[in-house]
């Protein structure tokens, strides 16, 4: 039997061990939905971290023609910066945010809504092109956001469901199977201490019987011996015996 540190201090009662059955029974299902999430959690985590993988390569590539392309803007036409801030008034560059539920963890995705850089809207066609590749770089940026929020997001609450599924696995479960077995060896034990003592009682029972059987035979006894005595205190002894039969003798001969 396991050690009271590895199981539950109950009563060893048939309501407490249904109750702990139960218990194991949501426990192994917990166990089982729990590891089907981390499963799939796992899947997503991977995928995802190979699009991270691929958006970080992407990345460079694309800031790298970006910081070219500003390079020949300012060499054609020289800084622009001022002109761009004088013209921009208003948030060119939006980002809407959905929501997207992966086995019940919600990851927030985001998506260029509006892109429209106005101070690079008319110029020759170094601006144009900085303009078309800037953009491709903030999409590909925003792209990059969304797939480092959900792998971050992702990696918490697989690191969180695992604890969870190791703690049901080899902590939760195994003590609730030792209380099961230490309910039932004590239930047993009971059955087998009712047993002999119902052996008991009913040999005591015998016993008992027993001896009022033999205490009935002996006042019977008594009592036949006590009728045969008074039978013979009443019955005639000696000649007035003889007498008394010699009398009805003669009475019933004939002359």
């Amino acid at each position: 039997m396991s050690g009271a540190g590895n199981r539950e201090n109950v009563f060893a009662t048939r309501m407490s061990l249904a109750n702990t059955k139960q218990r194991l029974k949501g426990a192994q299902t917990g166990h089982s939905l729990l590891a089907k999430k981390r499963d799939a959690l796992t899947t997503r985590f991977r995928a995802i971290l190979r699009k991270v993988d691929e958006a970080k390569r992407k990345m460079g590539r694309v800031m790298q023609v970006a910081s070219f392309s500003m390079a020949e803007v300012t060499y054609a036409t020289g800084d622009i910066a001022y002109l761009v801030q004088e013209q921009a008034k208003l948030a060119t560059f939006r980002v809407k945010t959905r929501q997207e539920n992966v086995s019940g963890v919600v990851l927030p995705a985001f998506e260029v809504d509006h892109f429209n850089l106005t101070g690079l809207g008319r110029g020759g066609q170094q601006i144009l092109k900085a303009k078309e590749v800037y953009a491709k770089a903030l999409e590909t940026l925003v792209e990059l956001a969304s797939l480092q929020t959900a792998f971050t997001i992702l990696d918490e609450v697989i690191r969180a469901t695992n604890r969870r599924v190791n703690a049901i696995e080899h902590v939760v479960i195994p003590r609730l199977e030792n209380t099961i077995k230490y309910i039932l060896s004590e239930l047993d034990e009971m059955d087998r201490e009712e047993f002999f003592r119902l052996k008991k009682v009913q040999a005591k029972k015998k016993r008992d019987n027993a001896i009022r059987q033999e205490a009935e035979d002996a006042r019977k006894l008594a009592e036949e011996h006590t009728a045969v005595d008074t039978a013979l205190e009443t019955e005639p002894v000696g000649e007035e015996r003889s007498t008394d039969l010699l009398r009805s003798k003669d009475e019933d001969v004939i002359f």
